[in-house]
């Protein structure tokens, strides 16, 4: 259940973030996806949250 919590947490963070994420060049993966339902756009960022928590694991295991 907390990781399901954490999950939709951070599609939230990743939905707001997402001018900043695509100057970087995530969000624009393969696996990244913009959904439109009832003209409103869902983003949601699949392959960027893999690339990033394999970020994240990486520097915590290194400190």
């Amino acid at each position: 259940m907390r990781w399901m919590i954490l999950f939709f947490l951070l599609l939230i963070l990743f939905g707001g973030l997402r001018r900043c994420l695509m100057k970087v060049g995530l969000g624009r993966l393969p696996g990244d996806f913009t959904l439109r339902f009832l003209g409103r756009e869902f983003y949601v960022p699949l392959a960027s949250s893999l690339v990033l928590s394999f970020v994240a694991m990486a520097i915590g295991h290194w400190f």
